[in-house]
């Protein structure tokens, strides 16, 4: 006899706690994961022995040093289970896969000389993925795509309303990389994305009340986390904290006449100060480092760094965050002296809101975005392993 519909959904459930867990924490015991979630080890050994059927995690033997009581076997999310995460930039797309392990086996810069269109964007996802699969990713199952965009994307259905410095402006970017790759594609803005990656696994782990701040080539994106959740907005458009109009202190400290953030705070602007005209954030940060404490390239990061702590004081102010979290150049730029810049922010903000508020760098870097795009991803396995 079937199990009816409720004893299904039980298990359902159970299945997607299962995976979700292994998925978030790394490789765990068979007695962890009963810890975890009050069921019994048979059920345990039962649910287990059903994700690994289906491919989505293997089992290991039990840590030989492990020596008081009965070894349990060590459960982990497959390697082989993989989203293909994608970032289109001004400068370049990056993509990557992403393993349900956490892992990233590929990663890829494209440098462009040119802004990439939607259409061109398809295509090379699909092309790279094609090249992938013959090689690298042979015995990989792809199960999805994620895009993190610097841009407005309407949360209901994936539509990139406007991504100015892409001109992109109501593009069904979702239903075109669909058509291109042929697997299921979620479309996000990049800054969101961001923030939930460094929620889970980076440096605003463990808080619940988080502003994250994106530097990129397009400019300035944020995201939230509220009581441990995105706060995404009517439509999906929250943390536009680029396009805020800044304090500026000191009038010698403007350079854009009713300029916003963004235009103040740019990682164009300290790519000139070095003298390049592109770079990865690696090459930026080096490059910045070199320049010296009695350089035109120090004088300006200087600069963006006063007026970025009075952004944030703001953010503070509205938000109380325990934590803001800073990646791409706004990372750079802060990661010289994150206490003096702490100090900034405080003696701007409300002392009730900054009495406790810690500044961090992001820890994922340079993945940051990449692993945001491939949870958004993998999102809909995790919800419904068996599905």
């Amino acid at each position: 006899m079937s199990d009816s519909p409720a004893a299904e959904g039980v298990r359902q459930r159970n299945l997607a706690r299962l995976l979700r867990l292994v998925h978030l924490e790394g490789p765990l015991s068979r007695a962890r994961l009963t810890g975890a979630t009050g069921l019994n080890r048979s059920t345990i050994a039962d649910l287990v022995g059903e994700l690994a059927r289906e491919g989505l995690v293997v089992e290991r033997a039990p840590d030989p040093s492990r020596r008081v009581g009965r070894p349990s076997p060590v459960v982990a999310a497959d390697a082989r289970v993989v989203a293909i995460a994608v970032n289109p930039e001004v400068d370049a797309l990056t993509l990557a896969a992403v393993g349900l392990d956490r892992g990233i086996p590929l990663r890829e810069r494209i440098e462009l000389d040119h802004l990439l269109t939607p259409d061109e964007t398809a295509r090379l996802i699909a092309d790279r993925l094609d090249q992938w699969r013959s090689g690298e990713l042979a015995d990989a199952r792809v199960v999805a795509v994620g895009l993190a965009v610097p841009g407005l994307v309407r949360a209901a259905d994936g539509l990139v309303r406007n991504a100015p410095h892409l001109r992109w402006t109501d593009v069904p970017l979702r239903d075109l990389v669909e058509a291109a790759t042929g697997l299921p594609t979620v479309v996000g803005n990049d800054a969101t994305l961001g923030a939930i990656a460094e929620h889970l696994f980076g440096a605003a782990a463990g808080f619940d009340d988080v502003v994250y701040l994106n530097g990129g080539a397009s400019g300035i994106g944020g995201g939230l986390i509220v009581h441990g959740m995105p706060l995404l907005g009517a439509g999906g458009y929250t943390g536009e904290f680029g396009q805020n109009r800044p304090g500026i202190a000191a009038e010698a400290d403007r350079r854009a006449v009713a300029g916003v953030l963004e235009d103040e705070v740019s990682r164009a602007r300290l790519l000139a100060a070095v003298g390049l005209h592109a770079a990865d954030e690696p090459a930026l940060a080096a490059a910045l480092a070199a320049a010296g404490a009695d350089s035109e390239a120090a004088d300006e990061v200087a600069r963006q760094r006063r007026i970025l702590a009075t952004a944030l004081a703001n953010a503070v102010n509205a938000l109380n965050p325990a934590v803001v979290v800073l990646g791409g150049f706004l990372a750079t730029i802060a990661a010289a002296d994150v206490a003096g810049l702490t100090e900034l922010v405080r003696a701007q903000a409300m002392s009730a809101n900054a009495e406790d508020l810690e500044i961090r760098v992001a820890s994922l870097a340079e993945d940051r975005l990449l692993i945001g795009a491939a949870e958004a991803a993998f999102a809909e396995l995790l919800r419904g392993p068996t599905a």
